[in-house]
C-alpha cells in the first residue's frame, strides 16, 4: 500500500485576560483556547456527488463585507477541492459553493486543488478582514499531481478573486524541486502575512522518504518565502524556521543502534511533523500556531505554538495548546491544522478533528475558544 500523509496519521493511532497585561505575566496566555466545542461544526456530507462527501479539512476563517467566511478542503475519494462556507456566529456554518474545483485539463490541479490561505488582517485581536491588492483578494493554493489523498510532490501557487467565488490561478510560485532537501518531497499548506511592506509566505514541506534505519516515511518542517510584489518569491536562507523536536531513543527501529540506548527517552510532540504554520501578530510580537506529530505509536497530532520578536525567528513554547480528546470524542485521534480569529472578546481556534479508526475515521472541522461556551 502506498503510504500518504493521511494514511500515516490514520494508522499511527488507530480566560483570555487583558491581552497585553496577560502577555507580560504569561506570554502564552493570549493564545490559549482551552474550551472545546464538543461537536463538529462542518463535516463530510455523505452524498457521493458532493466534492466534500467523505471528509472536510483545513479551515481558514476570515471576514469580508461584515460576514464570517471559511475556506475549507473537501475530499471525495479522488482528491482535494476547495469550498467556501458562511456564518453569522462562527459556530453555525452554511456551505456557499465549490470555489476551487479540480481542472482535468491542468497539469497541476487535475486531481487536487487545495486553497488553504487568504491574505487577511493577521493581528491577533482583529476581525480578520480579508485584504485586497489592486482590487483583488489574494489566495494561495497547493496541489498534488496524482489522484488520491496527498499523492505526489505538491506545488504552491497564487490565486486572485474579486468576489471570493471565482478564482484565477497563477502558475506555481514554489516547487519542491527548486528548494532544499527538507522540502523535496512536496509542499503543504501555506499561510500569508503582510508586514511592513513584505509578504511572508509560510508553508510546510516534507523530505523524501527516509531510510528504514530512521523509521521510513518522512519528516515535515516549516519555512518561509518572501516577496515585496507578490510576483518574485525568495526562499529564506533561515528555513526551515521550525525544526522537528527531539526524537526519543525508544522510537528508533531495532535495526538502529539507538534503539537499545538506556534509558529509553520519549519523543517531543513534533519530532516527526512540525507542520501547517499559521502566523499572527500581537503588538510587536509574532506567534506561529502549528501542529506536531511524533514518532511514538500510537501518535496523535496536536496544536502547538512558537513565539518570536520578528517574523523570521520563532521559539517553541513548552505547552500543548489543543491536545486530542478522550476516547469517543470528536478529536480523539488528531487535533490539528490551526486557524484563529478574534470576536466579541474571545479568541476562536479552528482546527481539523479526527476520530475513529481507519478506514471508518471521521474527519471534520471544529473550534475551541478562550472563554467558556
Amino acid at each position: 500500500m502506498k503510504i500518504t500523509r493521511r494514511s500515516f496519521l490514520q494508522t499511527s493511532a488507530l480566560a483570555l485576560a487583558t491581552p497585553y497585561l496577560a502577555a507580560a505575566e504569561d506570554p502564552i496566555a493570549p493564545y490559549r483556547t482551552p474550551y472545546k466545542y464538543p461537536h463538529l461544526i462542518l463535516g463530510g456530507t455523505g452524498n457521493k456527488q458532493d466534492f466534500d462527501s467523505i471528509a472536510v479539512d483545513d479551515p481558514i476563517v476570515f471576514t469580508a463585507n461584515g460576514k464570517f467566511y471559511m475556506l475549507y478542503i473537501g475530499f471525495d475519494g479522488i482528491g482535494y477541492q476547495t469550498g467556501l462556507a458562511l456564518s453569522t456566529d462562527l459556530l453555525h456554518w452554511t456551505r456557499v459553493a465549490l470555489v476551487g474545483p479540480r481542472d482535468p485539463n491542468s497539469k497541476y490541479t487535475k486531481y487536487n486543488m487545495a486553497m488553504s490561505c487568504i491574505l487577511r488582517d493577521k493581528n491577533l485581536h482583529s476581525a480578520g478582514e480579508a485584504l485586497k491588492v489592486n482590487g483583488k483578494y489574494i489566495g494561495i493554493w497547493n496541489a498534488y499531481p496524482s489522484q488520491g489523498y496527498e499523492q505526489g510532490a505538491a506545488v504552491i501557487g497564487m490565486a486572485t478573486s474579486t468576489d471570493l467565488l471565482h478564482w484565477s490561478l497563477t502558475d506555481p510560485i514554489l516547487q519542491p524541486s527548486e528548494g532544499a532537501p527538507w522540502e523535496h518531497g512536496g509542499l503543504y499548506r501555506s499561510d500569508l502575512l503582510l508586514d511592513k511592506g513584505t509578504y511572508y509566505l509560510y508553508y510546510n514541506a516534507k523530505t523524501d522518504t527516509l531510510p528504514t534505519s530512521e523509521g521510513g516515511g518522512w519528516r515535515e518542517r516549516s519555512g518561509v518565502a518572501t516577496s515585496t510584489d507578490l510576483k518574485k518569491w525568495t526562499r529564506s536562507p533561515l528555513s526551515p524556521l521550525l525544526q522537528n523536536g527531539s526524537r526519543g531513543s525508544a522510537t528508533y527501529p531495532e535495526s538502529n543502534p539507538l534503539h537499545n540506548q538506556n534509558p529509553p527517552t520519549k519523543d517531543t510532540r513534533d519530532s516527526r511533523f512540525a507542520s501547517n504554520p499559521y502566523v499572527v501578530k500581537n503588538g510587536n510580537r509574532y506567534a506561529m500556531f502549528y501542529f506536531g506529530l511524533n514518532y511514538e505509536r500510537p501518535s496523535h497530532a496536536c496544536e502547538l505554538l512558537a513565539l518570536g520578536n520578528d517574523p523570521l525567528h520563532f521559539t517553541k513554547v513548552p505547552e500543548v495548546l489543543i491536545d486530542t480528546g478522550a476516547p469517543g470524542t470528536i478529536d480523539d485521534i488528531h487535533a490539528h491544522k490551526p486557524s484563529v480569529i478574534y470576536h466579541n472578546g474571545a479568541l476562536y481556534h479552528f482546527y481539523c478533528a479526527v476520530s475513529g479508526k481507519y478506514p471508518n475515521e471521521v474527519r471534520g472541522i471544529t473550534v475551541a475558544r478562550s472563554k467558556p461556551w
